[in-house]
């Protein structure tokens, strides 16, 4: 719920587009909102731990918004 009211402000949404704006132009190839689902499509992506470093051509990211559409549960 706080993420939501963080998203629903100015600073939120200018944040959403800064990291889009950094992303499109190097590593970002697709993108897209569809029934409350990011997909993000990436190039030449690294993935980095503490001691480990991992490349990799293209990297799918899929995040939902965390509801739950999917069972129709009564009480």
């Amino acid at each position: 719920m706080a993420y939501q009211l963080y998203r629903n402000t100015a600073l939120g949404n200018s944040s959403l587009q800064v990291i889009l704006d950094e992303l499109i132009p190097s590593f970002l190839n697709t993108y897209r909102f569809c029934d409350n689902l990011w997909t993000f499509v990436l190039n030449d992506v690294e993935f980095r731990e503490v001691t480990e470093l991992i490349k990799v051509d293209e990297a799918k990211i899929v995040d939902s918004d965390g509801k739950n559409t999917g069972s129709n549960t009564t009480e």
